[in-house]
């Protein structure tokens, strides 16, 4: 490729031939094309789509297997955040500052990072496009897009977040807007929102009702506070245990939880949020709100549409015991993006990359994979400012709990597990 130091010599120098004025033009018109990264291709042993917890923690995995070199991550953010710690800047007790870092302080050193989105996904053909018009190939590639989260499907957001007493600890941009609706709470309806699609983190939508309460008892609020749980599950909790458990915390707080309650319209002007009985569709019911949380409905990454990678849902298509795609089998899925029957959360995350390590391994080694993920995930439900019920389950939704005592009960040890331990461990042990 031509220089621009030689591309000068050539154009300043009289004795250059007019013949080779054609050439010239080429040779200039191949650099800016070239320099601008326009349809360039580069081929890495292994790519990995995202710069969340899966793909940071897999990207790490995948350097110590093959090298750094021979290693791509494609992440456009140009910062990382721990978003289990969003629970607790909503409710006032972090900030949303401690939540995040650099991404590039968290990217494996020496892996090649693309700051780009992807926009198309080729299994076919072993490619991946990005928006800044680059073409990676690959040998082996790891998914690790996370979900999407789509507020636009509840009629009047986002821009009912323009008005206060409205916020959900779901977006870095309305997290803070939780706090000030629960700071600036005078009387009347707080109400919590849970959708009717997937999420990350399904204990969190009530989290955030937990800690309100207990802010407005604090505050002397709370005899003037009628707190509500509309959900769009017909349980509080998915696992029995900790569900009976939160029960009992509901009833001794006064608080009222409607299942089968799902939100589909936000009327800011008038503080009414309009609820759906999905036991009796087309059935709808009006609340008014001193305060609203809302859980957005979220979906699978835009990017698999059409990608023969997904399922009929649109999630990725993977096997639930070794996540290697079950259509392609240079193809693995970890996280939110994919279909594996359990809870999307950083725990689900963590134990699915021991597993997923293993697998590559062994497919690498053009053997059949052998270790199984058996759905461990792990919800600490922070039931107070200083407490919290640590639920660990598996696939069919048994406990797999750590600790020898009950984990179905309020406990202090794990509020601090929770608030300062795990950040910990996230940063410098699960993201290495």
């Amino acid at each position: 490729m031509l220089t621009p130091v030689t591309m000068a010599a050539v154009l300043a120098s009289p004795l250059a031939p007019i013949r080779k004025g054609s050439r010239v033009f080429f040779s200039l018109n191949s650099y800016f094309h070239c320099s601008s990264g326009l349809a360039s291709k580069e081929h890495y042993k292994i790519v990995v789509l995202g710069g969340g917890s899966g793909g940071i923690t897999m990207g790490a995995r995948m350097k110590r297997k093959v090298g750094a070199k021979k290693v791509a991550i494609v992440e456009p953010s140009e910062m990382h955040y721990y978003q289990p710690i969003w629970t607790l800047v909503g409710a006032g007790a972090k900030s949303i500052n401690s939540s995040g870092r650099p991404t590039a302080s968290v990217m494996p050193s020496g892996v090649k990072w693309f700051k780009s989105r992807v926009t198309k996904i080729d299994p076919k053909n072993n490619t991946v496009s990005t928006d800044s018009g680059k073409e990676l190939s690959y040998d082996y590639l790891i998914i690790a897009l996370g979900l999407q989260l789509h507020y636009e499907k509840i009629k009047g957001l986002p821009e009912g977040f323009q008005h206060p007493k409205i916020g959900s600890n779901y977006s870095l941009q309305t997290v803070e807007k939780t706090w000030n609706a629960l700071r600036n709470f005078k009387e009347g309806n707080a109400i919590f929102s849970f959708p009717n699609t997937p999420v990350k983190c399904a204990g969190a939508p009530q989290k955030i009702m937990y800690l309100s309460e207990a802010y407005l008892r604090k505050t002397g609020k709370r005899s003037k506070a009628n707190i509500i749980y509309n959900t769009s599950l017909p349980v509080l909790f998915g696992v029995k245990k900790y569900a009976d458990a939160l029960w009992e915390i509901v009833k001794s707080r006064d608080l009222n939880v409607n299942l089968r309650h799902n939100l589909i319209e936000v009327r800011p002007d008038k503080r009414e949020a309009v609820f759906e009985n999905l036991d009796n569709p087309g059935e709808t019911k009006i609340f008014e709100y001193e305060m609203l949380h809302v859980t957005p409905p979220m979906g699978p990454p835009s990017v698999l549409k059409g990608s023969s990678l997904e399922d009929e849902a649109g999630w990725l298509d993977v096997n639930k015991d070794t996540l290697q795609h079950k259509t392609y089998d240079n193809v693995f899925g970890i996280g939110d993006c994919t279909n594996v029957p359990t809870s999307k959360t950083a725990a689900a995350v963590a134990a699915q990359s021991a597993v997923l390590d293993r697998t590559i391994t062994k497919v690498m080694k053009k053997d059949k994979p052998d270790k199984k993920y058996d759905g461990y995930t792990s919800c600490p439900l922070v039931t107070s400012y200083n407490t919290v019920i640590l639920a660990e389950f598996d696939y069919n939704g048994q406990p797999l709990e750590t600790f020898p005592v009950d984990q179905g009960k309020e406990s202090r040890i794990m509020y601090h597990m929770k608030a300062d331990l795990m950040p910990h461990l996230y940063w410098h042990g699960l993201l290495k």
